[in-house]
């Protein structure tokens, strides 16, 4: 994997010719990506076309060349956001820290990724306007890692839970390779829900903060229509809450920047798009 170089994102295509876009993953059949992404690019008159394709981990790094080779790119969602990673040719630096790329596109005919989930946490942490402190985040996957980096740039101490131990474990010591500080989970106040449980409103729900513990917000990274039962749920107690579509949005929007340089996305567009279709 060639490191990245800030000099070879493409220039936006003079031609008339559609970019071919889409999120790749398994589920991806909920997304709303396409439907912010399309309307973002309406809105800025921008010759490119925005889809959902399911595929597996072995078919992920030929539909991202093929996407890449049209001039567009896309996003990955779970579960692949790690073997994305494994599939660029140019990894930008933050890609490479998290270990995990969720937008891709051509640069000098090789494909090329960052990683713009961190940005989306970030935006949906200053829409809650979160207290100092600590966090505690539910996963290890690729969501849990932009958290975790999040977590690091504010300063704040983290806590891991996961149903397996060792997963759990093990995602701790990279989380302090990373900068990052252990905390107590009593301590702390921001809960951020990092697994994909809330994409299922009949199955149990993601543990929610105890009686006593400091817990003032909670963020869920997925998103439903009318939100997530652990949104409700976290609500319900007393907490600050949100699902993840402020999340959805900032990623998206900081995505659509890697697409088209020197294009500022139309974040308002995008919300109003992704709030039309929740409720």
């Amino acid at each position: 994997m060639r490191r990245w170089r800030a000099s070879s994102r493409v220039a936006l295509m003079s031609s008339t010719s559609a970019r071919r876009f889409a999120v790749l993953g398994d589920p991806v059949a909920h997304s709303l990506s396409p439907l912010m992404q399309t309307a973002a690019f309406a809105a800025l008159d921008l010759p490119g076309t925005y889809t959902a394709i399911r595929c597996s981990a072995a078919e992920l790094p030929g539909q991202m060349r093929e996407l890449a080779a049209s001039g567009g790119g896309g996003n990955v969602t779970i579960p692949h956001k790690r073997a994305a990673l494994g599939a660029l040719q140019h990894a930008a630096p933050l890609a490479v820290r998290l270990d995990a790329c969720n937008t891709f596109w051509a640069s000098d005919g090789a494909l090329a990724g960052d990683n713009t989930d961190v940005a989306g946490v970030r935006a949906a942490l200053a829409a809650l306007d979160v207290p100092p402190g600590p966090w505690l985040i539910l996963g290890t996957g690729g969501s849990a890692r932009a958290v975790t980096a999040a977590a690091v740039d504010a300063g704040a101490p983290v806590h891991v839970r996961s149903r397996d131990p060792d997963r759990a474990a093990a995602f701790m010591t990279w989380a302090r390779s990373l900068g990052a500080t252990g905390a107590d989970a009593d301590g702390c106040v921001v809960w951020c829900n990092a697994t994909p449980a809330g994409l299922d409103p009949t199955g149990p729900l993601p543990p929610l903060p105890w009686p006593g513990s400091a817990a003032r917000a909670a963020l869920d990274l997925v998103y439903a229509a009318s939100e997530t039962p652990w949104v409700r749920a976290a609500r319900a107690q007393g907490l600050t809450a949100a699902d993840g579509r402020a999340m959805l949005v900032g990623q998206g929007a900081a995505a659509l920047e890697c697409w088209w340089p020197g294009i500022v996305a139309p974040i308002a567009v995008m919300r109003r798009a992704v709030d039309a279709a929740l409720g």
